[in-house]
């Protein structure tokens, strides 16, 4: 088995309007073919967790931590040889005070979209509490996925996934039931618990994404309506009950096809943003939108991008008042990916390239955290013929 590790850092300089950018490369420890990358900021802390695939197609669940400049040697969570992995579909993880609980999918039939969602609950030190166990108890064989998770404030988790427990039916006109998305609790002993259904109808394969506001979790996935409307909703629970999901903007983006780009959202006291990818008058756009009441409202979109977009976004405040986003897109040169910041005022930064990348499936979703206004970025890209994790920062100061 080759082995090795990249022990070089370098820096580099970018030119934006009169200001300098440095990017700094963290080197990750190099082993196998690594992608499906999942950045996680938690009380001050940086944590990243990833897939490793081996030749036999063996799988391994990893999880490092960001200490003293650099990643920490990789843990193994998890392996097995009858995962599904998928560039889109990538495992989460969270962590609250010393529980660390993480997800992947594991096929339970042959069909090409029969899989479950397997958790494991541990310490950080590594001591197991509850392993490989399933999120998902409705036995039936069809796709459960996209999941995201978040602690909550006692000492277990907040989750949500799409569910396809029901597409397995199909409607009087023939057409299969459509994808569902749904929550649950995780306590600190692994018990599911509290599980429910909040959307009925929502897209198939775009990433979702949780966070908690002052009044409770709020979800963000795209929608799925009768007349194949995808656009972007939220929903929150209140005081233990889930209210009715709302749109974030009407975006009325029609198409038939899932279009395998979620939205996110980050929340910073009362105030929440959300950015997310859509398509008006056939032109492709990266939009974020500001609520200033615990997600009840959100405002105007604001347009991100300067060119076509591909998305694929990331979110996280920098301030109570200013976000940094990530986001690719394309010109007539290449795909790159870029990050802006924007303020709830609607005034957005000049835009920094972070690198030229493939704008293909080979990239995954950039992950975008923040922490001591540095800006951590982590994406995949292809190297000596194998899947490869970049991790980057910079700092905020000069943008």
């Amino acid at each position: 088995m080759k082995k090795f590790i990249i022990i070089f850092s370098f820096l580099t300089t970018i030119s934006c309007s009169t200001k300098e950018v440095h990017i700094q490369e963290i080197p990750i420890f190099y082993e196998n073919s690594n992608a499906q990358p999942n950045l996680v900021s938690s009380n001050g802390s940086l944590s990243l967790s990833w897939i490793s695939s081996k030749e036999e197609n063996k799988a391994s669940l990893n999880y490092s931590e960001y200490k003293e400049g650099r990643w920490t040697k990789p843990q193994v969570i998890t392996s097995g040889s009858d995962w599904f992995v998928n560039w889109a579909d990538f495992p989460a993880h969270s962590i609250n005070q010393d529980l660390i609980i993480t997800s992947h999918l594991k096929k339970s039939a042959s069909g090409t979209y029969t899989y479950d969602v397997v958790l494991n609950l541990q310490k950080l030190s590594g001591e197991k509490i509850r392993e490989n166990f399933l999120l998902n108890t409705d036995g039936v064989k069809a796709e459960h996925g996209f999941v995201s998770i978040i602690a909550n404030n006692k000492k277990g988790f907040f989750i949500t996934w799409l569910d396809g427990r029901n597409t397995i039916e199909k409607k009087l006109d023939g057409d299969h039931k459509p994808m569902t998305i749904r929550f649950a609790e995780i306590t600190d002993k692994g018990d599911v618990i509290k599980e429910s259904e909040l959307d009925a109808s929502t897209c198939d394969c775009c990433q979702t994404s949780i966070a908690i506001t002052n009044d409770g979790p709020i979800v963000v996935y795209r929608d799925r309506s009768e007349k194949e409307v995808r656009d972007i909703y939220s929903v929150k629970n209140i005081n233990g009950t889930w209210e009715k999901p709302n749109v974030v903007h009407d975006d009325e983006w029609i198409i038939k096809g899932c279009p395998v780009n979620g939205p996110k959202v980050a929340v910073n006291s009362k105030n929440i943003a959300v950015a997310w990818f859509t398509v008006y008058n056939d032109h492709p756009l990266v939009n974020v939108s500001f609520s200033k009441n615990n997600g009840n409202s959100f405002g105007a979109p604001i347009k991100i991008n300067d060119h076509d977009a591909i998305g694929r976004v990331d979110i996280s405040f920098l301030n109570d008042e200013e976000v940094i986003v990530s986001y690719m897109e394309v010109d007539d040169i290449g795909t790159y990916l870029k990050i802006k910041k924007v303020s709830f005022d609607g005034k957005i930064s000049e835009p920094i390239t972070v690198s030229k990348i493939d704008g293909g499936r080979n990239t995954g979703v950039p992950q975008l955290e923040i922490i001591d206004s540095e800006i951590f970025i982590v994406w995949t890209i292809f190297l000596d013929g194998m899947n490869q994790l970049k991790s980057i920062k910079l700092s905020s100061k000069n943008i």
